[in-house]
């Protein structure tokens, strides 16, 4: 949702600051749809999931998600979206830098995933591969710890742990395998409420 209104910002050539925040946000409308077992975010109707992953958008989405009207104005929205599945019988994951410190200070499981910054490079290499875009490794990890460093030093919702989150090295987990401990430590704590 963040790296949406990013691609906005990009688009408008506005610069990212809680005057020109408002003003977007005014007139913008943001969507998340799931279907066939994925999710997709639209922009004004416009399918933009896929446009929201280049390297632009990503530094940009760290400066946005600082100002406090994008903030209040995600937070609001990520709670809605929760409580909708929630009220339809069914549980939600969800995650982001703050999901567990400031959108979902309650939840029941909190999972903070962290790895190896080569290897989040690599990841992150191969997935912008994957889209038809070739970027250095080199650039890809000074990105990514441009965007960490920002996040983390933010005033307002900065990325830390939770007290209560479980921390999670997935440097050498398969996305499978991350999933199976996920769940696991899901079904632990559902267990443990049952007591």
């Amino acid at each position: 949702m963040y790296r949406a209104i990013a691609l906005a910002f990009l688009r408008s050539g506005m610069e990212p600051t809680p005057d020109n925040a408002r003003k977007l946000l005014a007139h913008m409308r943001l969507d998340v749809v799931h279907e066939d077992g994925g999710m997709r975010v639209l922009l004004d109707g416009e399918d933009v999931s896929d446009l929201i992953r280049t390297p632009e958008v990503s530094a940009m989405a760290s400066r946005v998600s600082a100002l406090e009207p994008v903030r209040r104005k995600m937070v609001t929205a990520q709670r809605r979206i929760a409580r909708e599945f929630v009220a339809k019988g069914g549980g939600v994951v969800v995650e982001g830098r703050d999901i567990g410190t400031v959108v979902f200070p309650d939840a029941e499981v909190k999972v903070f995933m962290v790895a190896d910054p080569l290897e989040r490079a690599r990841r992150r290499q191969a997935e912008l591969k994957a889209r038809g875009r070739t970027v250095a490794q080199g650039r890809v990890l000074a990105e990514l710890e441009q965007r960490d460093r920002q996040d983390a030093e933010r005033a307002l919702a900065p990325l830390r742990k939770a007290e209560d989150a479980i921390e999670l090295d997935t440097t050498n987990l398969t996305p499978d395998e991350q999933v199976a401990f996920i769940f696991k430590k899901v079904r632990e704590r559902i267990q443990a409420s049952k007591v």
